[in-house]
């Protein structure tokens, strides 16, 4: 009696870091934030279809790990992710993920991927898509405050998206800074490093602060924004974490993705629950304004939901026919008989197999 052999069905396309890594060579990354940010758009577009909850969150004192399930009703998707800011100290990642895609009608799973360098992709192309609505005409100035691992992947795709081609610098870590630094130094931006939060965002018109650390913290003050700027507030993800003061929030107009999710751990957790928001999916759609004049504070107050997720995975989907480069996993326990599942795992035994 010989062990069974895996089914068609067994297996599921997985894509290893080296072939993500692979996928950004071949694409290109511009290209590719680009292609992301179409699909993230898409699904906005398509927004009401979706099932919406906030993230399932389990928080210690040194971090947090979640997972952000969705659905449009034909594909499930979900994403695990952690953010732990001590990681940094330790040699170790902040943000690491992996996600998974499945078709609805039988469950089965039909992608598997890394997600940490797909979320850096994911987040820097919604940032930048949502800047392509909210930020003042011709744009090319950004303030990045804040220069871990996400600040070149926002650079990038401010350029790709936005035509944003000078960036002003600052970081508490001058190291982080100088890393930046020298990995965009052959990418054609005019970059200026700043010894303060206050000297970069001179001449700035958009601002984009991405910190790490698990606390109330003010990097942006009241005085520090005028007129007409669009703030990118995306460090803030989780209960007791923000970046900007409560003052700068009750002179903008703010964007959110998901208002039940963002109440919680965006810049918005400092307001009352009543405190009034915009959903980007409204301003894509055309049902909300976005930018109404030159001297509007627009704020996004962008934490990351999973829609986003599940379109990075689609497009990634997407990819893997044109480009082969994804392995085929054995995933999935197929038996001949699908009511015989012990005798699968008796026959595995035998003698021979």
């Amino acid at each position: 009696m010989s062990a069974p052999q895996p089914s068609k069905l067994a297996f599921v396309p997985f894509v290893s870091v080296a072939n993500m890594l692979r996928l950004i060579h071949h694409i290109g990354i511009e290209n590719m934030l680009s292609g992301i940010a179409d699909y993230i758009e898409a699904d906005f577009r398509r927004w009401e279809l979706f099932d919406k909850t906030p993230r399932v969150a389990s928080h210690s004192d040194v971090g947090v790990i979640e997972l952000m399930p969705t659905s449009d009703g034909h594909v499930y998707g979900f994403k695990y992710v952690n953010g732990h800011p001590k990681n940094t100290a330790e040699g170790l990642q902040t943000v690491t993920a992996f996600g998974l895609l499945a078709e609805v009608s039988t469950g089965y799973p039909v992608l598997l991927s890394e997600m940490t360098v797909l979320t850096a992709l994911r987040t820097a192309a919604t940032s930048a898509l949502v800047a392509k609505y909210l930020a003042p005409k011709g744009a090319d100035t950004m303030a990045l405050i804040g220069n871990g691992a996400q600040s070149e992947f926002q650079a990038t795709a401010f350029r790709a998206i936005c035509g944003v081609n000078k960036l002003r610098l600052y970081d508490v870590d001058p190291g982080a800074t100088r890393k930046t630094i020298a990995n965009l130094a052959d990418q054609g931006f005019e970059i200026t490093a700043c010894a303060t939060g206050q000297e970069a965002i001179l001449g700035a018109q958009i601002i984009t602060t991405c910190t790490a650390d698990k606390q109330y913290a003010t990097i942006l003050t009241d005085n520090m924004v005028g007129a007409g700027v669009h703030i990118n507030a995306i460090g803030g993800d989780c209960p007791g974490k923000t970046e900007l003061h409560k003052d700068i929030l009750s002179r903008a107009d703010v964007f959110v993705e998901y208002p039940p999710q963002t109440r919680i751990e965006g810049e918005i957790q400092q307001m009352p629950e009543d405190f009034p928001v915009t959903e980007m999916w409204q301003v894509i759609t055309g049902a909300a304004q976005g930018r109404r004049d030159a001297r509007q504070i627009t704020l996004f107050d962008g934490v990351g939901f999973a829609t986003e997720d599940f379109s990075a995975l689609r497009y990634l989907r997407d990819q893997l026919t044109k480009t082969g480069l994804f392995e085929q996993l054995d995933l999935i326990a197929d038996p001949d008989d699908p009511r015989d599942l012990f005798g699968m795992v008796r026959r595995a035994g035998a003698p021979g197999a």
